[in-house]
């Protein structure tokens, strides 16, 4: 009897993903948009953070979301109710987004109306942290609730990311959340991240994260 055959079918997909991934980077750095693809555990507070930075660049930037999510179009309402365009990827059960899935909520907007497009990927900590989505770059929320110790249990995402939001800063006092061992785990793993703590409820640390966001766009379109 032959050997079993081994095929990496893993390595195989996600190699095909990078292909699509590097066209639609490329796709939108000639229709000059940016794109973020912002990655959070559940309840984390994406759609807020999301809400927020909506206010705070309304007059420097137009923006567009595409949300994710296995079911519903809950996040897409509640981002149009803002005045701001929104396309729901509906999974149906993948818990996350690749760069094609991305691509097809791409092409059914108009990237002429756009300077930044917001990614707000499915709720999780580790499918989405593997998956190139053809964005330009990564960031992720941390909220105080979830404890300081995510950079132990799920390091790669941490890796991959650009920008870390630690979010629900309004929580601080209510909780054992050490900030100061937080940014020595997460800068041990990635000493080029950027840091801020917000609060998306009561809007403190706000403008800091969406500054660094328009300088990163306007960067990337001239």
């Amino acid at each position: 009897m032959e050997e079993v055959r081994l095929i990496e079918v893993k390595e195989d997909i996600l190699a095909d993903n990078t292909v699509v991934a590097d066209d639609l980077r490329s796709k939108l750095k000639k229709e000059k948009t940016f794109m973020l693809n912002l990655m959070a555990s559940p309840g984390a507070g994406k759609t807020t953070l999301i809400l927020r930075t909506i206010e705070a660049m309304k007059n420097d930037l137009k923006m567009g979301v595409i949300e994710a999510d296995i079911d519903s179009i809950v996040d897409a309402e509640k981002v149009q109710a803002h005045g701001v365009e929104a396309i729901q990827l509906r999974t149906g059960g993948f818990c996350h987004v690749d760069a094609s899935m991305v691509l097809k909520g791409v092409n059914a907007m108009d990237l002429d109306n756009f300077d930044l497009l917001i990614i707000e990927n499915v709720g999780n900590l580790v499918c989405p942290a593997e998956v190139d989505t053809g964005s330009v770059k990564n960031a992720m929320i941390l909220s105080v609730p979830e404890g300081d110790d995510k950079p132990l249990k799920y390091p790669m995402i941490f890796t991959v990311c650009d920008a870390l939001v630690v979010n629900k800063i309004d929580y601080l006092e209510l909780s054992d959340f050490d900030m100061s061992a937080m940014r020595e785990r997460v800068l041990t793993l990635n000493p080029d991240i950027k840091i801020f703590e917000v609060s998306s409820k009561t809007g403190e640390g706000i403008e800091a994260w969406a500054n660094w966001l328009k300088e990163e766009t306007n960067a990337f379109i001239g």
